[in-house]
């Protein structure tokens, strides 16, 4: 036990981590071959033993205050984040009532949408965040046994690339795309009328986590609709979700006919011609198929579960015309090639929060190119598979403006002004359609450490893909595997950002880097 003491942040730091995530990921690999092999009394054992351990309520405290993007979100209490102390104190909290947790309300905070409408972000506490993160470590290998290949959104270890990489195959020469229709399907309201007796009895998990995600359903309830609704803000949220629209996919499938599309050895193959991320969706059409009858066929199995097609925003395009999915653009040429570049909407946005930096008067130059630059290169990361050649998309006319912009400042000169407009829009390299997708039905808990570390490795490039070779693709801090689940940085060893040299440099997790730099400031 540790004692809460002065040098309470330095036991935090000093707790045997590496074990801990090793622990957990042993129990979570067991719990998912469980379930692939049918044994849900075994399944359920193995998930009680994760939400009894240590070592997952001290990684879930971690997750939720250290590393989550919206640690610093406070829930209805007020509180934003927790010392040292408090941590355990809250570990403390969970072993004692992981399986009676009674959940508190949620903070409402309105995100304004495209179409003029505000939907309601609800933010829970930092103690139920850490129980439901608690939750979902149990909850997540268990359902990745379950889910379709085809699923990508809000899953460990698959990415909005993923789903890019499988429109472009279905479309191509080789799959007749340019004859195909495309459903663009959208669910209306799809978080917010989930039925929670679909999530309660399709959910494997044990009696009292059951309650306690029940509870948490409750909690976030819509006055009007009180047995529906998945809280947006929640750490288990995007889970519940996607076991509640598992087996969507499956709608539409038709029996190939010996075309090239697949191996010719086996002709009867089951195709499935849907994409799906998170409540996006697309279904590709062959020229025969019905519109109609499938969209009965979806209308039908939404029903069931609470939902119904939102009729304004989904329509059937051809792959001619081009549709957008994902803040892409996705269009068949006439010669059958298909193409991918940033769709007009997204990248209307995107200048659009280029402009109110630059035109902001409130920064120097200096400061506009710092906040620019990480905006800019998430923009450049997220379409590096497209097509993003010509003036428009590398941004030129962008840079230009800023340009401009910096040389009115009298300190600045126009070589002083080359050097920032270069620090705030940084060069990402593109090489479209070369990312590869994920095979088939793995899942990171499936226990193929190999193929997992070498596939996340490949998600980074420069120094950080180098380092990560340089080191087997483990962490050079704590010498586990870089598996899916947790960012990775580059850590400068001397402390000297300006010292760019191989031996100096480092691919570390993000926690680890935390606690390299812990006496430097706040975690």
């Amino acid at each position: 036990m540790i004692r809460h003491s002065s040098n309470t942040s330095e036991s935090w730091s000093k707790l045997p981590w590496k074990k801990f995530r090793r622990n957990l990921f042993r129990l979570q690999v067991r719990v998912f071959k469980a379930v692939k092999a049918g044994d849900m009394r075994k399944a359920r054992s193995l998930q009680k033993l994760i939400l009894k351990s240590k070592a997952a309520r001290l990684l879930a405290i971690r997750q939720v205050t250290q590393l989550n993007a919206g640690k610093r979100t406070a829930g209805i209490d007020g509180k934003a984040s927790l010392n040292f102390e408090e941590r355990l104190a809250l570990e403390e909290h969970l072993k004692l009532n992981y399986s009676n947790w009674h959940h508190n309300r949620l903070r409402e905070i309105p995100i304004p949408k495209k179409d003029g409408t505000f939907r309601t972000l609800k933010v829970p506490t930092i103690t139920d965040r850490a129980w439901q993160c608690l939750a979902k470590f149990a909850l997540e290998p268990a359902h990745e046994a379950t889910f379709h290949a085809r699923s990508y959104g809000f899953r460990t270890g698959r990415s909005a690339h993923d789903a890019q990489r499988q429109v472009l195959n279905s479309l191509n020469s080789y799959a007749n795309g340019i004859e195909k229709r495309v459903i663009e399907l959208d669910i209306e309201k799809c978080f917010d009328r989930i039925s929670h007796t679909t999530i309660m009895d399709n959910l494997i998990a044990p009696k009292g986590m059951k309650i306690g995600i029940f509870r948490c359903l409750k909690a976030g309830i819509h006055p009007n609709f009180p047995e529906q609704g998945t809280p947006q803000g929640g750490v288990v949220s995007p889970l519940l979700a996607n076991i509640a629209l598992n087996g969507i996919e499956s709608v539409h499938r038709y029996h190939n006919q010996g075309s090239k599309i697949t191996d010719r050895t086996s002709p009867n193959k089951i195709i499935e011609p849907t994409v799906r991320y998170a409540d996006d969706m697309v279904i590709f059409l062959k020229p025969k198929d019905n519109a109609k009858e499938i969209l009965e066929k979806i209308s039908q199995f939404l029903a069931e579960r609470g939902m119904k097609i939102s009729e304004k925003k989904t329509k059937i395009t051809a792959s001619t015309d081009g549709f957008d999915f994902l803040g892409w653009h996705f269009k068949v040429q006439n010669n059958g090639k298909v193409r991918s570049t940033p769709s007009l909407e997204n990248f209307k946005k995107f200048r659009q929060k280029v402009k109110t930096i630059v035109n902001c008067s409130n920064y120097g130059s200096e400061v506009k190119a710092e906040k620019l630059a990480p905006l800019v290169r998430g923009w450049r990361n997220y379409h590096r598979f497209c097509k993003m050649d010509g003036a428009r998309f590398s941004l030129w006319f962008t840079r230009r403006k800023a340009f401009k912009v910096f040389n009115k400042e009298t300190k600045n000169d126009r070589w002083s002004c080359a050097t920032l407009t270069n620090k705030a829009f940084p060069a990402v390299s593109c090489s479209e359609r070369k990312y590869v997708m994920v095979k088939g039905n793995k899942s990171p808990y499936d226990g193929d450490i190999q193929y997992w570390s070498e596939r996340n490795s490949k998600l980074y490039d420069g120094e950080t893909s180098k380092a990560l070779k340089r080191q087997n693709h483990a962490c050079g801090h704590c010498g586990m595997k870089m598996l899916p689940g947790e960012t990775i940085h580059l850590h400068h060893v001397d402390g000297n950002h300006q010292n760019w040299k191989a031996n100096n440099l480092l691919a570390i997790h993000q926690s680890c880097h935390n606690y390299i730099h812990m006496s430097k400031g706040k975690p």
